[in-house]
């Protein structure tokens, strides 16, 4: 089940956002908290402060630089006042203070009377825009948890798909074996980045673990090393595992380029017919290897089609040029 989530300004707080180089600490309205944000993207409140209240949005995360702080200042008390009484009116989630400027007392009030949380960050302004983005955008993605295998296959995100008991795992574990990475095996937990990126994680719980039916559940860092596992990776090819129909008709080209579209976001698939006797991790392993070629542009089904397209034009050139002698004999 997907879900579009919203992050509290409790939860912003605790995020661990000093990790990324941008501590935060809360200045007042605390009764304010529980408020959420439903948009990575920040507003600026110039437009704001200069009468054009109509801008501001509830979802989005207020900023406060040098250059607010210190309009406020210039204004008479009722003036400033009245600003932020208008301003915080719109029932914004929280204010951030960037530059580690002080506030007016002003603000501070208005953020106790509107119950508003006002966080203050060091960071100067254009990095702590850039780094409270890029942690919202994380925590706000559209994600999904999917029954599936990801591995990291020579670089490219490989995601196995396919019914339960097909044998997803054990093609997986012999990947590994051959010195390709696992991401996550049977829960990913797949979210989409920006608007053509789709990342598949593990969740913590069942992270470096692989169940194998008569095995159990084994640890593929502690059996292979920490270099046979990964925390997170792009899906770049998703390979749909099923078994094999004698009534069905497969592919046999490739010509055709199918998709497999995650949240919107299309990506390229293979069906992968499973039968005695397949070797699953050498045809999985093929494939995520045709795939780097496609995306350098070499595609071997349409090559060769392209070939037979011109040895039967010259051909067919060749048999007109019989049929018509330019010196008129074959008349």
């Amino acid at each position: 089940m997907s879900t579009t989530p919203a992050v509290a300004v409790a939860d912003l707080l605790q995020s661990g956002s000093e990790a990324i180089g941008l501590p935060l600490e809360l200045l007042s309205g605390s009764s304010g908290l529980h408020r959420t944000i439903s948009s990575p993207h920040i507003q600026k409140v110039g437009l704001a402060l200069a009468g054009f209240h109509e801008y501001l949005q509830s979802e989005r995360v207020l900023v406060f630089g040098e250059s607010e702080v210190r309009y406020l200042e210039s204004l008479e008390t009722e003036a400033r006042m009245s600003t932020l009484a208008v301003s915080f009116s719109h029932d914004i989630p929280c204010v951030l203070i960037t530059g580690g400027w002080e506030p007016p007392v002003e603000l501070m009030a208005a953020s106790e009377r509107y119950h508003i949380p006002v966080l203050r960050t060091q960071v100067a302004t254009p990095l702590a825009i850039a780094k409270i983005t890029a942690l919202l955008d994380d925590a706000l993605a559209i994600r999904q948890v999917m029954h599936g295998v990801l591995l990291d296959i020579l670089g490219l995100g490989v995601f196995l798909i396919g019914e339960s008991g097909i044998g997803k795992s054990e093609c997986a574990l012999d990947l590994v074996v051959r010195g390709h990475r696992l991401v996550a095996d049977d829960a990913v937990e797949v979210r989409r980045r920006g608007e053509g990126m789709v990342v598949g994680r593990c969740p913590e719980l069942i992270r470096h673990h692989m169940e194998i039916r008569g095995l159990g559940v084994i640890n593929i860092r502690d059996l292979f090393g920490i270099a046979s596992t990964r925390t997170s990776k792009t899906v770049e090819l998703v390979v749909q595992l099923e078994r094999w129909d004698s009534a069905r008709e497969y592919d046999r080209l490739g010509l055709d380029d199918n998709v497999y579209e995650l949240f919107g976001v299309k990506v390229p698939l293979v069906h992968m017919p499973v039968a005695p006797g397949r070797s699953l991790a050498v045809l999985v392993e093929v494939a995520a290897r045709n795939q780097i070629l496609r995306s350098r542009g070499l595609h071997a089904a349409r090559d060769l089609v392209s070939r037979l397209d011109r040895q039967l034009r010259d051909a067919a050139g060749e048999l007109e040029t019989d049929d018509n002698p330019e010196d008129g004999s074959g008349v």
